[in-house]
């Protein structure tokens, strides 16, 4: 698909935020406004899940792509943390 440059005029303090905005989600900020525009277009309940599902399914595939992942053993001691801290917040308020 041939693509295409769309220049705007923005605020430099919502510049700024927006960037950190999209840096905190691992994209840039052109993939982040290039999904909102997608989204408006598909604005069917399902056709916008179903852009959705399959930009987050993409977004995964590169990110695999390029040795983003996380080990099992990286998941299991997140959760077992999590789990750990979990039942300490239990027994505080029972």
């Amino acid at each position: 698909m041939a693509e295409t440059t769309i220049t705007i005029h923005v605020d430099e303090e919502l510049t700024m935020a927006f960037e950190e905005a999209a840096k905190a989600r691992n994209r840039t900020g052109a993939e982040l406004l290039q999904e909102f525009m997608q989204e408006i277009v598909f604005q069917s309940p399902d056709a916008a899940y179903d852009q959705w599902f399959r930009r987050q399914v993409q977004i995964g595939i590169d990110e695999a792509d390029r040795g983003e992942l996380i080990s099992s053993e990286e998941v299991e001691a997140e959760f077992a943390a999590l789990r750990a801290g979990l039942q300490d917040n239990l027994l505080r308020t029972a």
